[in-house]
Parts: C-alpha cells; sequence; structure tokens
C-alpha cells in the first residue's frame, strides 16, 4: 500500500498540470509544441506529414505501473524531476537491451537525462518502493500519434525471445 503522503503528491501533480491518462500507461499533459513546422520534404521517409520542430511533455507514473514498450520515429529525451528512481528499458531493432536508471543519484550511475533512439521499443517503470516518477519527455522533430507504436506482446515475444521475462513486464 503506497504512502499517503505520496498518494496526495501524485493528486496534486496531476490536477496542477492537468494531466490525462496516456495510452501506454501513466500520466501526462504537453507542455510545448514549437509554433513552426518542419515540411514533409525535409523528413526522414518514414513521416507522413508535416511535424512541428520540437515537442515536450509531462509525464507521470505510480509505483506498479508502467509505460507499456512502444516506440517512435524520433528521438525521445527523458528528463528526471520528482519522486523514486525510475527504470527505463530500451530494445534495439536488432535486440540488444539496455536498462538506465533515471534518478537523482548521479554519483550512483543514475541519469537525470537520457535519449532514447529512434525506433528503439523502450518502456518505463518505478523500482520497487518508489512510489512513484516524475519524469518530461522532449521530442524532436515534434511528436504525432502517426509516430507512435505500442508494442504487441505476442509480436515482440516472436521478434526478441531473449527479453521475455522484459516484454512480459511491459506489455499488457
Amino acid at each position: 500500500m503506497m504512502d499517503p503522503d505520496q498518494e496526495r503528491k501524485i493528486k496534486e501533480i496531476i490536477a496542477q498540470y492537468q494531466m490525462k491518462p496516456h495510452p501506454e500507461g501513466g500520466f501526462y499533459t504537453e507542455t510545448y509544441r514549437s509554433s513552426e513546422v518542419i515540411p514533409v520534404h525535409c523528413l526522414p521517409e518514414s513521416f507522413i506529414g508535416t511535424r512541428n520542430v520540437c515537442t515536450a511533455i509531462l509525464y507521470l507514473l505510480k509505483e506498479n505501473d508502467f509505460s507499456a514498450l512502444h516506440r517512435i520515429r524520433q528521438d525521445e529525451m527523458w528528463h528526471f524531476y520528482l519522486g523514486g528512481t525510475l527504470r527505463l528499458i530500451v530494445i534495439s531493432p536488432e535486440g540488444e537491451w539496455t536498462e538506465i536508471l533515471l534518478g537523482q543519484n548521479v554519483t550512483a550511475g543514475e541519469y537525470v537525462q537520457y535519449v532514447v533512439p529512434a525506433g528503439h521499443w523502450f518502456g518505463a517503470m518505478p523500482v520497487v518502493d518508489a512510489g512513484f516518477s516524475f519524469v518530461g519527455c522532449t521530442v524532436a522533430p515534434g511528436f504525432d500519434f502517426e509516430d507512435f507504436e505500442l508494442g504487441e506482446r505476442a509480436e515482440l515475444l516472436k521478434q526478441y525471445p531473449q527479453h521475455k521475462d522484459s516484454i512480459l513486464a511491459y506489455t499488457r
């Protein structure tokens, strides 16, 4: 059971930033979308339509919740703000698995900022007893749900059987 102070803090953050549920899990709010756009002919072939130059969100995961494995067409920079350590897992298109801890304990190997490369599968989950993790994500070219692909458990297990435990933990 979560500490009542943690629950209160979570509710305050969600209310203060008017966060809503994210399709991959957790809560988010868009905080920035540049007014400038990149024409489609200036983007890599995988993009359909123009994109804003940059976008940013705030993102909150409660303990025992997770951001399901997904991938986007752009690099995504994660920024740690508040709460407990966040475990970020990344699977490259070639099947290389990486775990990154986002948090404030930088002398113990945690990162306050990390970039997930475009086209890599990734998911996140607060570590045990973290309570919650409050982070930000910046995407350039700007994020559009057209660029988002939620991982399907069966397909990921076929493609990356060596990462079965992570795939089971980070998919619904």
